[in-house]
């Protein structure tokens, strides 16, 4: 499949220089590279476990739960 993709001048000469190194074409470098970091990613990935909160109450009061601006002015934070 082709596809476009954009990619940092940088970080493309260095990709195509390694590839150039392991006799590969630049396709095939990135293609491996991306099997390695999705086999690695997905050995990795576990189940999650979440904590339930026993917690009980609610917001302080005065505090308006349907506003960003309570909110910000609640923890006491200046919004631009």
């Amino acid at each position: 499949m082709r596809t476009t993709l954009s990619i940092d001048d940088h970080l493309l000469a260095e990709a195509k220089k390694r590839a150039h190194e392991a006799g590969t074409t630049l396709g095939a470098y990135v293609e491996d590279a991306l099997r390695r970091d999705l086999a690695v990613r997905r050995a990795s990935s576990g189940p999650v476990r979440l904590t339930v909160s026993s917690a009980t109450g609610g917001a302080r009061p005065g505090v308006d739960l349907s506003s960003n601006r309570g909110l910000y002015d609640a923890i006491g934070t200046d919004v631009a």
